[in-house]
């Protein structure tokens, strides 16, 4: 049976009759002895494979490369050489797949800009092994902290026909011919289609998520949600996946309380349950990494009203790239300030203006903001948004109208105001982006497997 490598590390229990299974990452080979490291995904460190000339087939280990499948059968044994501290010595070794000299990760280090153009071998190299046991990890939390709150999972759907963010940044789902799609009126006349309206991939499962929030209290998804936005910068990809709590009878304060027991939850899996993978990128990705991430699942979150939040960034005397006014939306460079310089930890800014934010937000008696909140967090800035929704059904109709959004499309949305409607609140978080601040990555092309980003989708 086969072991994996990081359990028969972690366990030292010498003895024979041990078989591994992974790939080559290096070998070295003389007539006498070979000196094979192997690893099998399982951890950061490889297994150091010791196989002398009396093997029955020493001789075809000089065919091994680099990145070859290997099986092994041997006794664990306490290892004479620095940095390890037991290695394999092999009793049988099977070759189960040979690579050659074009094996593209011959040598130890390459750029992730390299590492990107093969994304289907990446997985083999340390970091990217990090990266994704990582996220593998937390995966799993996530699911594990609502169900200890006793939240129900929700499958929203990945084909809708409604625009949660009104940006219309759609991927349009059809059938109909592209180069003939029938006509009226001069518009594609999109009854014909298969669905018989207009749809595209979602950009939320928020809405969705509300219907549900209304039957069963606390719900959540977490699935891919897609944006059809241009953008290449480091922070987007045109696929990504959302966690998306929302919760019924709940308000602001109740959502921004979520929202800071699951950041420090997540925090403290990563450095307890991936100590291994965090002490990696501590050292080779980002120095300082665990004490940034301990800080933040020790700390208590600041609260800053936006008037408050304003009135700070311009009496700092910081200078900005994007200007600090009342109506503004904070940019990035804002709400590292504010987290790095101004409060020293995670901060909630809550009570954005009403004009820069969705339709769905649920307006205060000020008449000019809404209960919107942002978590920022040091060194990215905001890695939650979220609010109370509006559930007046005629504030929201009102809202929609002024924004220029079609009510028909929603009419199923604005049902959820008409029979039993109540106070409920809810927030999103990007799972790539959570990935990429708790190991430091700072590309979101290295923390999702294969990155959908716009001209690049080959694997």
């Amino acid at each position: 049976m086969r072991t994996r490598i990081k359990e028969l590390l972690r366990c030292g229990v010498s003895g024979s009759g041990y078989t591994v299974s992974g790939w080559v990452r290096s070998l070295r080979l003389s007539k006498e002895i070979a000196f094979i490291v192997l690893n099998d995904g399982s951890s950061v460190d490889g297994m150091q494979i010791v196989a002398e000339s009396g093997l029955a087939n020493f001789e075809e280990l000089s065919r091994v490369g680099t990145g070859s499948a290997v099986r092994v059968t041997g006794e664990l044994v306490e290892s004479p050489s620095a940095g390890q501290k037991y290695e394999l010595k092999a009793i049988a070794v099977e070759v189960i797949g040979y690579a050659d000299e074009s094996y593209p990760l011959q040598k130890k280090r390459h750029t992730f800009e390299y590492l990107r153009t093969i994304a289907h071998l990446r997985p083999r190299t340390n970091t990217y092994g990090a990266v994704f046991r990582l996220r593998s990890k937390l995966a799993q939390a996530i699911h594990r902290f609502f169900a200890e709150r006793n939240f129900l999972y929700v499958h929203t759907p990945i084909i809708t026909a409604s625009d949660c963010e009104g940006a219309g940044e759609l991927f349009h789902v059809s059938t109909l011919d592209a180069a003939n799609p029938p006509m009226v009126e001069g518009k594609i006349d999109y009854s014909q289609d298969f669905f018989g309206q207009k749809t595209g991939l979602t950009v939320s499962g928020q809405l969705e998520g509300e219907m549900f929030a209304t039957a069963f209290g606390d719900i959540y998804t977490f699935g891919p949600t897609f944006r059809a936005e241009n953008s290449n910068t480091a922070r987007h990809a045109s696929e990504f996946w959302m966690i998306e709590p929302e919760m019924a009878f709940a308000d602001l304060a109740d959502d921004a309380e979520l929202a800071e027991r699951f950041v420090r939850y997540l925090c403290r899996v990563a450095l307890e349950e991936c100590s291994e993978e965090m002490s990696f990128f501590d050292k080779q990705i980002e120095k300082g990494l665990l004490e940034r991430v301990r800080s933040v699942a020790d700390a208590d979150f600041e609260r800053i009203e936006y008037d408050e939040a304003i009135r700070l960034l311009q009496k700092s005397g910081a200078t900005f790239n994007y200007p600090v006014e009342w109506g503004l939306d904070l940019q990035t460079e804002h709400e590292r300030y504010i987290t790095e310089q101004i409060v020293g930890g995670p901060a909630f800014i809550l009570n954005y203006p009403k004009d820069i934010k969705a339709f769905y937000m649920r307006q205060n008696d000020d008449g000019r903001t809404v209960a919107a909140m942002d978590l920022l967090v040091p060194k990215v800035g905001e890695i939650i948004g979220g609010s109370q929704r509006e559930e007046r059904l005629d504030r929201l109709t009102r809202r929609m109208t002024e924004m220029g959004i079609a009510q028909e499309p929603l009419w199923w949305y604005l049902d959820s105001r008409r029979w039993g409607s109540c106070p409920h609140a809810g927030f999103g978080l990007g799972f790539e982006r959570l990935v990429m601040y708790l190991s430091g990555m700072e590309n979101i092309r290295d923390v999702i497997p294969f990155p959908r980003t716009p001209r690049h989708a080959e694997f």
